[in-house]
């Protein structure tokens, strides 16, 4: 209600601003209508779309209904003006997309017969257990629609799946050549990655300063050198980890892994790549103390067969062309399309939006 009544009052401004210049009712920006002799209607044209009109009413019922999809909808004034300024631009671009596809939609023959409806609506009142009567209060309560919006509603969007079926996804083809062409190219991206499982043996130092710190250093040196010579002298790494470690991993005998090769820092994977199954590090001074580390166990890079995989390679890349297709169609749509506006910001909105998507698509 605070968006219907700001842009209301927005429109009777501009309307008064516009008869006290001495500019007549009617003046191109504005459509006026009297449905009830008693009362006139003034309503503020922002953009025409081959002869459509889109209104301010228009806009700011496309705006309530983003708001309702919201998690959390904004609290205060101050936060619903910030909201309603960072959804805008995405949505203008939006709406006029749906236009020029609706339209175009009409043009190829699509519509929406009484038996379609009259199924979909059906279908509706089947899943939420209503009838006729609940299902319209459903609507005005929820949706603040009517039958005749929601029958609207549907067409529209069944035009845009219809247009962008024939004319986007049909023209969408990928050869099993071509996916496996992408597979062999980023074959990274379908390998099982090298992992390791380690065990660790770490003797803490005492902090950098003090009067001790030399001496309780020596001593944890000490402490890691004789843990090493126990180790590399057959004796069990995960019992005597379990006795010497000030490691957290020491509960498990030292135990840490598997992890993907990939993920440890660079200085811990170069010496962990330099050791072979079975094979005890020297002692090693790290940030938190002095580290022995035994290679337990490794895997190596696995590349998933093709055929596992070979589905999804389609869709992802048909999906990924899709949106560039459809791009490109709806650019071919404005080039054709008499688009004339009527708001001058908002014109720069929507062709920033479409600058945008340009230099993300290249269309």
């Amino acid at each position: 209600m605070t968006i219907r009544t700001l842009g209301l009052v927005s429109v009777l401004t501009a309307m008064a601003a516009g008869l006290a210049q001495g500019q007549p009712a009617g003046e191109p920006g504005f459509r006026l209508t009297s449905g009830d002799p008693t009362a006139l209607i003034i309503e503020r044209i922002l953009v025409k779309v081959n002869g459509e009109l889109f209104t301010q009413s228009d806009l700011e019922e496309a705006q309530i209904a983003e708001l309702r999809l919201l998690p959390t909808p904004p609290q205060a004034d101050a936060e619903l003006r910030q909201t309603i300024q960072e959804l805008t631009p995405e949505l203008v671009g939006r709406i006029i997309d749906e236009l020029l596809l609706t339209q175009r939609g009409r043009e190829m023959g699509f519509t929406l017969s009484d038996a379609q409806f009259e199924e979909i609506v059906d279908g509706i009142k089947v899943e939420n257990g209503f009838d006729d009567e609940q299902l319209v209060a459903a609507l005005a309560e929820s949706e603040g629609m009517t039958m005749a919006d929601l029958r609207t509603s549907v067409e529209e969007r069944m035009l845009i799946q219809q247009v962008e079926q024939v004319e986007v996804n049909n023209r969408i083809v990928m050869t099993g050549t071509e996916a496996r062409e992408y597979y062999d190219e980023h074959l990274d991206e379908f390998s099982v990655p090298a992992t390791v499982t380690l065990r660790e043996i770490v003797v803490g130092s005492p902090p950098a300063t003090g009067p001790l710190a030399a001496a309780g250093g020596a001593g944890s040196k000490a402490t890691a050198d004789a843990a090493h010579s126990r180790v590399t002298a057959g004796e069990d790494f995960a019992a005597v980890a379990s006795e010497v470690s000030t490691a957290p991993s020491k509960e498990n005998g030292g135990l840490i892994g598997p992890l993907n090769l990939s993920d440890l820092a660079e200085g811990i994977r170069a010496r962990v790549e330099a050791l072979e199954v079975g094979e005890i590090s020297e002692v090693t001074e790290t940030p938190s103390g002095y580290q022995i580390l035994t290679l337990e166990a490794k895997t190596e890079t696995t590349p998933i067969p093709f055929d596992s995989v070979r589905d999804s390679i389609v869709q992802s890349v048909a999906a990924s062309r899709q949106a560039d297709e459809r791009n490109d169609y709806l650019a071919r749509l404005r080039e054709a399309a008499i688009i004339e506006w009527k708001d001058e910001n908002l014109k720069q909105i929507y062709e920033a939006v479409v600058a945008a998507r340009v230099s993300t698509s290249g269309v």
